[in-house]
């Protein structure tokens, strides 16, 4: 059965190099030991070695690894890296056709006007099938009015956005502590970070007024189908718990649905790390038509294939039929990128 990963991330040798030439950031530092640990992120020989695993049929769509451009430095460096990574990720797409079905643009979200601009460049002259965009932008939420431009401009090209987490150590657990411990930030941290992101997304009118706009939650659409009942009954009591005093925090642009309508509007990838039972949830909640098949590929412990192998045996062990598998496999991908 052809397989369309729809969520990949990678480090195109021209990025790469010029990831590790920048002045480091605290964001950088880190992850700079993280992805030189990962030789398929940035040699090919050493992905398509490992790609070779499944076959002639499987495809990836790749994207540009974290940090985000916006945590590399200055306004000039995120545009600077946007443009690359663009560049790097079509000349890998037309040299590679028969391993790439196709790249994600990186765009400059802490200049939302050079992120409209790099989104057109990067659909318009490169091919792009979308972008990649993540949770927060220095710690500010998605739903300020100076993204709305951008918002705007993705609806209209009717192009996938991915949405990836975004949360470090800096974000603490508790607030009597100054650092996130154990790495809570990221198992736990990164879900609430999508499931924040696509609740302000909900309430703050965006898909009220974008009906159009798709967006691809990483992580099996994170921590939503998990606790549906609080989406969806609990928040049909939204402000039952909030005193007079603070009604500003529950009062917001005017829906036409209830908030669970419009979770269900987005769409979830299957990067759930090998749990089947977790799947299966994600495959309940969102429906198979809004179910990309998607790894996360190559963040697993085997440094590429893993999460690959393990999302597939999910796929073909949780009750789904042909047509639900193929339509997850491939389908909707082709379908909502139009491939």
């Amino acid at each position: 059965m052809k397989k369309l990963d729809a969520f990949c991330h990678i480090m195109p040798a021209p990025y790469y190099r010029r990831f590790f030439e920048l002045d480091s950031s605290r964001h950088a530092a880190n992850l700079r030991k993280r992805v030189s640990h990962i030789p398929c992120l940035y040699d090919m020989d050493v992905r398509f070695r490992q790609m070779d695993e499944f076959g002639e049929e499987y495809r990836q769509i790749i994207n540009i690894a974290a940090p985000p451009v916006e945590d590399l430095g200055s306004l000039a460096v995120s545009r600077e890296m946007s443009r690359i990574g663009n560049d790097a990720m079509a000349a890998l797409v037309a040299e590679h056709p028969d391993r790439f079905a196709g790249f994600m643009a990186c765009v400059p979200m802490d200049d939302p006007e050079a992120a409209v601009a790099e989104l057109d460049y990067a659909v318009g002259q490169l091919g792009a099938l979308g972008a990649q965009i993540y949770t927060h932008v220095h710690s500010e939420p998605m739903d300020k009015p100076e993204f709305e431009p951008f918002w705007a401009r993705a609806a209209e090209l009717g192009k996938l956005l991915q949405v990836h987490p975004c949360r470090s150590s800096e974000w603490n657990d508790y607030p009597g502590e100054d650092r996130s411990k154990f790495e809570i930030w990221w198992t736990f941290g990164w879900e609430y970070d999508l499931s924040a992101f696509m609740a302000r997304i909900v309430f703050s009118g965006v898909l009220e007024r974008h009906p159009e706009l798709k967006l691809l939650i990483h992580h099996g659409g994170s921590m939503v189908p998990h606790f549906s009942g609080r989406v969806g009954p609990g928040w049909d009591q939204l402000g039952a718990r909030t005193p007079e005093s603070q009604k500003a925090d529950v009062t917001g642009y005017e829906l036409s649905k209830r908030p669970v309508e419009y979770f269900r509007m987005m769409y979830a990838d299957t990067a759930m790390f090998g749990a089947a039972h977790a799947l299966r949830c994600c495959v309940d909640f969102y429906g198979t038509e809004h179910v990309l098949f998607g790894s996360d590929s190559p963040y697993d412990p085997e440094r590429g294939p893993g999460y690959i192998r393990a999302t597939i045996k999910n796929l073909q062990e949780i009750g789904l039929t042909t047509e639900e598998q193929e339509a997850i496999f491939h389908g909707n991908t082709e379908r909502l990128l139009g491939l």
